[in-house]
């Protein structure tokens, strides 16, 4: 059989598995986030005398650190339908406005994280904390990593260009990325809006 034949027919396959295991890996980390909300829905209301969410949190400080990661996706959005037309160019730029756009809520959101801990309010404060820092700061561990991921594969298209390997994995960080807004706008519902109002 023709080599270049076999080449060709052996790059779907093996970019066909890696995106169902990464779908495997997706329902997994949404295994992980249920229990976690889980948690919080059972805890957060346990204060332990201390101050509950009305003290705690800003609303307009946190929409403004939810508006970051949900931009930074439409941002993405758009270096990916910019992949479809090969345009390097846009794609690079749909990377850096998405990777400074969620830096900006990781820094948000690390600020918040500082500013309850120097106040006094840190995880081991009460269930509600602990479940709140859980949490967030689980969702925050992988906008950290999705960032890295977003600097590699920077590098990978201007290295490289659109090979099927960096398509597929472009793709596969979109839907980690996309994953992730779904997944804020959930704790922003149940941790910051559902408590507030």
């Amino acid at each position: 059989m023709d080599s270049t034949y076999l080449a060709e027919w052996k790059e779907p396959d093996r970019l066909d598995m890696q995106m169902l295991g990464f779908w495997i890996y997706l329902m997994s980390d949404l295994v992980i986030f249920a229990i976690l909300f889980a948690t919080f829905i059972v805890l957060g209301q346990n204060y332990a005398g201390g101050p509950g969410p009305k003290q705690l949190f800003d609303l307009p400080y946190l929409f403004g650190e939810t508006m970051l990661l949900l931009t930074s996706s439409v941002a993405y959005g758009f270096g990916m339908v910019a992949m479809q037309k090969e345009k390097r160019r846009a794609v690079l730029t749909g990377l850096v406005v998405a990777f400074l756009l969620g830096a900006g809520f990781v820094v948000m959101e690390i600020h918040e994280f500082h500013g309850l801990i120097m106040a006094g309010h840190g995880p081991a404060n009460s269930g509600f904390l602990s479940s709140f820092f859980a949490l967030v700061g689980t969702h925050g561990t992988h906008v950290s990593f999705g960032l890295l991921w977003m600097a590699v594969m920077m590098i990978q298209v201007m290295t490289k260009g659109f090979t099927a390997g960096v398509r597929s994995r472009l793709m596969r960080l979109s839907l980690f990325w996309h994953f992730l807004d779904i997944v804020w706008v959930g704790v922003f519902t149940v941790v910051y809006l559902w408590q507030l109002l």
